[in-house]
């Protein structure tokens, strides 16, 4: 199956999916070993891939490899590999803090998904189904709530080290575009008294030097009160203060789970949505498909039908 296969005609048709896991990545000098899981569709040749980093949350199991399906399943059964780490903040490896190698997350994080890229030999050769079927050349980063953190410094976001004051550049040039799924904003007096004590590294976070293109997406009823003192347009800021390209898909009654992208069924979810979990899915899917392969149609068919639809579930506005 070529690369021209999967288009925007294809969500009638999707491919069946192939998802392994877990596949152990050697990472000397982490806490442990770098856990990721493969979904990808079972034919076609020149795969794009998505790196798809979870959030935190209060379920035991879905901030890991296991999380998000509603997503990786349908990216992965219209033409992605999507590779899903279990990063070392997730409650599923119960860390203590003070294992060596363990922290900081916010950098381990984005160097897990740089471990990946580094080590594609190694999933290849893991999942032999999958075996010189990637576009290497093609490699977007996807993130929810703390994820979108992460994606935000690999598509060149700056924070400032709290613990020796340098200035951080994780921006990994082997990503072409991102997808910002509900993410933080600004640091400074936008924050919470909580979160400035928990979490330092947000004080200083600088999105004027992510020049990579992205789609950031967020719900204009996240308060995430205990975070941010500003409201629900706090997770706007990734697109507001980053040059441009950029898009912003703002859905409407969404809160922090934006439908319930993190899991099926999952219980925390606020704001329960199956019909806003499938636009998630679909808009997102067409932002990375076009954006990876320029003059494909599905972004701007997909914001066409946005428009069209007399009941829309959001808005799209870019720059």
């Amino acid at each position: 199956m070529s690369e021209s296969t999967y288009t925007a005609d294809t969500f009638s048709s999707p491919t069946p999916v192939l998802s392994v896991s877990p596949v152990v990545l050697p990472a000397p000098g982490r806490a442990v070993d770098l856990q990721v899981r493969v979904s990808a569709p079972v034919t076609g040749s020149k795969l794009p891939v998505i790196l798809l980093s979870h959030g935190l949350g209060f379920s035991n199991n879905l901030s890991s490899l296991n999380g998000y399906a509603p997503l990786a399943n349908f990216w992965a059964a219209h033409g992605f590999v999507v590779i899903q780490p279990t990063h070392l903040d997730s409650r599923t490896l119960s860390l203590d803090p003070d294992t060596p190698g363990a922290l900081p997350h916010w950098r381990s994080r984005a160097e897990d998904m740089k471990r990946i890229l580094d080590q594609l030999d190694v999933i290849e050769a893991a999942v032999p189904q999958l075996a010189g079927r990637l576009d290497r050349s093609k490699v977007a980063v996807a993130g929810h709530s703390m994820g979108g953190h992460t994606a935000s410094l690999l598509l060149g976001a700056r924070l400032t080290d709290p613990h020796d004051g340098t200035e951080v550049n994780l921006a990994e040039p082997r990503i072409k575009a991102g997808v910002l799924l509900a993410a933080p904003g600004r640091g400074g007096d936008a924050l919470t008294e909580f979160t400035a004590e928990n979490y330092s590294f947000f004080l200083t976070t600088d999105f004027s030097e992510m020049i990579t293109p992205a789609l950031v997406v967020a719900g204009d009823k996240d308060d995430s009160a205990f975070l941010t003192v500003r409201g629900p347009d706090w997770h706007t800021d990734p697109y507001a203060l980053s040059p441009g390209p950029k898009s912003l898909l703002t859905l409407f009654d969404a809160e922090h789970g934006l439908g319930g992208i993190s899991g099926y069924d999952v219980a925390e979810t606020t704001d329960e949505n199956p019909e806003r979990v499938t636009a998630v899915a679909r808009l997102t899917w067409a932002y990375l498909r076009t954006e990876l392969y320029p003059g494909d149609s599905a972004w701007q068919s997909a914001r066409d039908a946005l428009t069209a639809d007399p009941n829309p579930l959001g808005r799209i506005e870019s720059k």
